[in-house]
Formats: C-alpha cells, structure tokens, sequence
C-alpha cells in the first residue's frame, strides 16, 4: 500500500519493475528444475503473460507465488505432453520396423491401419489420450494413472472409456 492507495500490477510501471525484480530469478529456477534453457524462457513469457491478463486478480503480496506457481505447472504440463509423444512416437517406430518382414500387402495394410490408429489417438482430448497411452502402451494401472496425473481413479476410467468408444467407433467403420 501506498498511501491509502493499492498499488496495482496493472500499471505498466509496477508490472515492469516487478518483471524486472523477478525474471531473472524465475528463469534461473525453471532452468535448475527442468534443465532446459529454452523451455525456461518460454514458462517465464507464459508465466508473466498470465499475470498480466489477471493483474486485477493477483494480489501484489501474492504475485511472486502466482508467477512461480503457473511457470511450474505450465512446464509440467509441457513435460508430460512431451513424453507422452515421444514415447507414442517410439511406438510406432518399434511397429514400423517389425512389419519389414511381412509380404508387402500386409505391410500396406498394416501401414494404414497404423495410420488410422495413429489419427484417431491424436484427435482424442489430451487428457483421453495421456490416459490411453498410459493403461495400453505403458501398461500402467488406473492408480498408478491416476497419481501420475494428480487426478481420481474414477476420472482415469472415465477418460479411458470416453477414448475406447471413440477408438471403436472410429475402428468400427472402415
């Protein structure tokens, strides 16, 4: 406080002097936690993105915990994302090359049943899909799905059934 007036994130001479007091820093822990430097960059533009679109809603006190709190979540979400494909994309790979040994009919046959499988998974939510890849290629039960993702064991069966209906129903009509 200011006088009897609330100092506000909002003013572009507070919200740059508290960039200014805190960027650095938060670039720095995000490189420690995440070890990439380029992604670091990235969480700490989200992150100040964030907390101008609602410097009316963040209390000034509380600022620095809101900017550090999206950063964190946001780079997680990003890391969970990026495993979850490179691990899809190793899967088809590993598929892929087992195939080479087929008669070329089966192997195009194959090949687009891949590819339709491969459309369908990535056009299903990203929590369905997280979950899908999760219980059928990782082979990770429900709780353990569920502590990954921080969620309830009814809400992984629920995202699990939602995605084998649309896997079905789009598999079912060739």
């Amino acid at each position: 406080m200011l006088g009897s007036k609330k100092i506000s994130l909002c003013r572009d001479s507070v919200y740059e002097s508290f960039f200014k007091d805190h960027a650095k820093s938060l670039r720095n822990f995000l490189f420690v936690k995440f070890g990439d430097k380029d992604l670091s960059e990235d969480l700490v533009q989200e992150a100040f993105i964030k907390l101008w679109e609602n410097c009316n809603k963040v209390n000034p006190d509380t600022a620095k915990s809101f900017l550090y709190k999206i950063a964190i979540n946001t780079g997680i979400s990003n890391k969970r994302h990026d495993q979850v494909k490179f691990k899809y994309q190793n899967i088809i790979v590993h598929q892929k090359k087992s195939a080479d040994m087929e008669t070329p009919e089966f192997i195009m046959e194959e090949m687009e049943f891949n590819e339709k499988v491969k459309r369908i998974i990535s056009s299903l939510p990203d929590r369905q899909r997280e979950v899908f890849i999760l219980n059928r290629i990782e082979k990770k039960t429900y709780k353990e799905i569920a502590q990954l993702l921080d969620i309830s064991v009814k809400a992984v069966e629920k995202l699990m059934h939602k995605a084998l209906l649309k896997i079905r129903s789009v598999i079912g009509n060739k």
